[in-house]
């Protein structure tokens, strides 16, 4: 059988693999849970620390994180084959910081007092973990589409960690959500709040509940 014969099987499974095919599902849905950059590969816990205060700001933090790594991914996949091996982290890195003048940019017009409380950390996205091992670990030797679903399921995967956290820290710290004074609305004027949940010890204990709950529900152990 010759070559050309032998490549055409695989040449029409290529093209007949949907827009979300098991295979791509899988590449969203692994970095929520099973994958996750934080509680599983332990990515990412600086920001989860310095910005889960409050929800809004930490709602901000997600969508910025979710369009640097959606977008680096898709720029960097588009690009692959031209990238020389030898000066790939460096046009990554230029890339990722590039979308993060962008996304600082924006605040700045759009949400000013947002961008002053996450401002310092917004450029710390440049030297985020989980959005240079997704370059490095897929977008480097995997197509665009492909790419851009990675982006999204790491993003998610980062977000809900992280807007998790800052429910807790709010409600139990500060008694309110979204600056929403909750307890008051209630009826309950002397909530008793929690001031350990308004420091980084408050976030890194309930970092630490949400990867113990999610590594005991998907049985994850931890291999020597």
């Amino acid at each position: 059988m010759s070559t050309e014969t032998a490549e055409q099987p695989v040449a029409k499974v290529a093209k007949a693999e949907g827009l979300f095919s098991k295979r791509r599902r899988k590449i969203v849905s692994d970095p929520l849970s099973d994958d996750n950059p934080i509680t599983v590969q332990v990515l990412g816990i600086c920001s989860a620390l310095a910005v889960t205060a409050k929800l809004e700001p930490t709602l901000v933090m997600s969508i910025a994180v979710m369009f640097v790594v959606v977008f680096s991914n898709l720029i960097v996949s588009v690009i692959r084959n031209l990238i020389p091996s030898r000066i790939r982290i460096i046009v990554q890195l230029g890339i990722v910081a590039s979308l993060v003048v962008i996304v600082d940019l924006v605040l700045r017009a759009y949400l000013y007092e947002v961008s002053k409380v996450v401002g310092v950390y917004v450029g710390l996205i440049i030297t985020n973990c989980i959005i240079m091992g997704r370059l490095e670990a897929f977008a480097m030797g995997n197509k665009p589409y492909d790419s851009i679903l990675d982006g999204f399921g790491s993003a998610f995967g980062y977000a809900w960690v992280i807007l998790v956290v800052a429910f807790f820290r709010e409600l139990l710290g500060s008694g309110s959500l979204f600056n929403f004074k909750v307890f008051e609305a209630i009826g309950i004027d002397n909530f008793p709040t929690v001031g350990l949940m308004t420091s980084p010890v408050g976030a890194f204990i309930l970092i630490g509940i949400v990867i113990w709950v999610q590594r005991w529900r998907n049985g994850y152990v931890e291999h020597q």
